[in-house]
């Protein structure tokens, strides 16, 4: 990246401050010339605090990236990646992987980190969209591949029926009837956010979770607690509002059916919470700003051994689940280029609806 030689700092290396990573511009000496305020917040300390003092102060093992500023100056390398834990003013350590270059001005260093959290959900993103793609594929392929042999099963369950005669052999045939229809159902389902239009319009969040709470409230009136704690702050955005209710309210009911002990106890509650993040990066997309909804229970968690798999097809935590829900649910968010994440452990379940905002 290059820069005019006679700004100061500051305008030099103001773009950094658009980046969601962490950025300090080192001189040789390991003195801090620029932090960005990723860095700042990261820390908890001011630009200005910083600016001067030494950045080798800032890790549990200064002599480490004295080290590696040895090496940069010696030109035995462009780039250095290595992990390191970064020390914040409340003493908590900070796991981040840290990428050491050379700057284009002679005598400075550009230091980069990723917090390995933030580095592994990216990862843990990727993996998800990756899977998503190919479990539509599959789905809408098998769906295709059931919908004809089905029909033959209950056209001719249909036929035999009107030629027997014995009400035992008649209620045969009627439950092959009956459970092709079931299945004609599910295959409906599977293929439906593959048949319906995108149908775009403004989209106030806030709207979207009143017609869900109004929805939940309806089917449990008594013994069921939503609170809201809304940011209003947060603007309209271009989306299909009706995808949007029906994304959330497959989390939601999937809450509340949840909570079923919580429920008889008389303490059950969801929390809608609302917020704008900046600076984020997920599906592989950097944005400025992104709303982010989260659906909160104090349930009993998902299941250990369904948390990396709940958003696959037929996988559920319910018996007499279709395990379709949230597979819906993660459809209807790609569609407006966002992301679900689920963060559960016993008596808080978050669910985590990301999408960029303009």
């Amino acid at each position: 990246m290059a820069f005019g030689k006679s700004a100061g700092p500051g305008k030099r290396f103001q773009a950094f401050d658009l980046l969601s990573t962490l950025i300090a511009v080192v001189r040789v000496d390991g003195s801090v010339l620029f932090a960005n305020s990723g860095l700042e917040d990261a820390l908890g300390t001011s630009r200005r605090t910083l600016e001067g003092s030494q950045f080798g102060a800032c890790f549990q093992e200064p002599q480490v990236l004295r080290t590696a500023i040895d090496g940069a100056r010696s030109n035995d390398f462009a780039t250095l990646r290595y992990e390191a834990l970064l020390r914040r003013v409340n003493h908590e350590l900070m796991p981040v992987l840290v990428t050491l270059a050379q700057s284009d001005k002679a005598g400075e260093l550009i230091i980069e980190m990723s917090p390995l959290e933030q580095q592994a959900r990216q990862d843990r993103e990727e993996r998800l969209l990756d899977q998503a793609q190919a479990n539509k594929e599959l789905i809408r392929n098998l769906a295709h591949e059931i919908k004809n042999p089905l029909g033959g099963i209950r056209g001719a369950a249909q036929l035999l029926q009107m030629e027997v005669e014995s009400r035992d052999l008649i209620e045969y045939t009627q439950v092959i009837i009956h459970e092709a229809d079931r299945l004609q159902t599910l295959v409906d389902r599977l293929l439906a956010p593959h048949r319906r239009p995108h149908v775009v319009g403004d989209v106030n969040i806030h709207e979207v979770c009143e017609r869900v709470r109004s929805v939940i409230l309806a089917e449990f009136p008594r013994d069921l607690h939503i609170e809201r704690d809304f940011d209003v702050s947060i603007p309209e955005f271009r989306g299909d509002r009706e995808q949007l209710i029906q994304a959330t309210l497959n989390i939601v009911h999937n809450a509340a059916q949840a909570l079923a002990e919580r429920r008889a106890a008389g303490d059950a509650q969801i929390i809608f919470k609302t917020r704008i993040a900046r600076q984020v990066i997920f599906n592989k997309q950097w944005y400025r700003l992104a709303l982010e909804l989260h659906v909160i229970d104090n349930g009993p968690g998902v299941p250990d051994a369904i948390k990396d798999r709940i958003f696959y097809p037929l996988v559920s935590g319910r018996d007499g689940g279709t395990g379709l829900g949230l597979t819906l649910a993660q459809t209807f968010v790609q569609q407006h280029h966002g992301v679900i994440e689920c963060d559960s452990v016993p008596g808080r379940t978050d669910f985590k609806i990301l999408i960029p905002l303009p």
